[in-house]
């Protein structure tokens, strides 16, 4: 057969190809997903045990306490998205695969929130119980943190691309990624907080949803010219 009438995967089939091959690479290493999650569920249960049974306290740092261990969570497991691909060569030929780079990178960030993110969403409204937290406001946790987790991915992403390879690279990650989440964390906990004394929420969910999508257009280019510059 004519090798000219070989026609390319398309972008889409490339996209699903490498979610579907990171998800297997998970379940083949289950502590992956098991790190961030019981890290995430020992800080929030710790913590009501450090303050006291008080309702109005815990129900006061309950908001701030679940998003900083989301964000905490989310940091433990970024420097791990290309340290595999960079390891094994896998990095090399994703760099020269026809396929768009980008889409090669959000492919991955993808499947890193399927993996440390969503778990994440699906456990807070248990954690928010130890806070007595309404169910009202635990789908307005569950909202934020799904919004948030996505966009702390997407960054992170950018950030596991430009250390890649380096010595000591999850410090710098963090020194990186920080403060960019800084204003996620801020928004997700004030909306929670909000909710909670039965205030208008909506500005953040918004605002929270904005820069979600605006993660999603611009991240996976940022990622792909990190991947090129830490290659070189």
């Amino acid at each position: 057969m004519d090798s000219s009438n070989l026609q390319q995967p398309g972008i889409f089939a490339g996209l699903l190809a490498i979610i579907r091959r990171d998800l297997l690479l998970a379940w083949k290493r289950p502590g992956d997903v098991l790190n961030p999650l019981f890290f995430f569920a020992m800080v929030c249960t710790l913590f009501p045990l450090a303050v006291g049974p008080s309702a109005e306290q815990l129900t006061f740092s309950g908001p701030g306490v679940l998003w900083v261990a989301a964000l905490l969570s989310t940091l433990l497991s970024l420097n791990s998205l290309f340290m595999s691909d960079y390891e094994d060569g896998s990095l090399d030929q994703m760099l020269v695969s026809p396929q768009p780079l980008p889409v090669l990178a959000l492919g991955k960030t993808i499947a890193h929130w399927l993996i440390s993110g969503f778990p994440l969403v699906l456990i807070s409204p248990l954690l928010a119980m130890t806070y007595r937290m309404p169910s009202a406001v635990m789908g307005i946790l569950m909202l934020t943190l799904l919004l948030g987790t996505i966009s702390l991915s997407l960054l992170g992403s950018i950030g596991a691309a430009l250390t890649v390879g380096l010595h000591r690279g999850t410090a710098l990650l963090s020194l990186l990624i920080l403060p960019l989440a800084m204003p996620i964390l801020l928004l997700g906990a004030n909306t929670v907080s909000l909710a909670a004394a039965n205030d208008v929420y909506g500005t953040g969910i918004w605002a929270l949803g904005a820069y979600a999508i605006a993660s999603i257009s611009l991240a996976p280019y940022a990622t792909a010219a990190a991947l090129r510059i830490s290659n070189e």
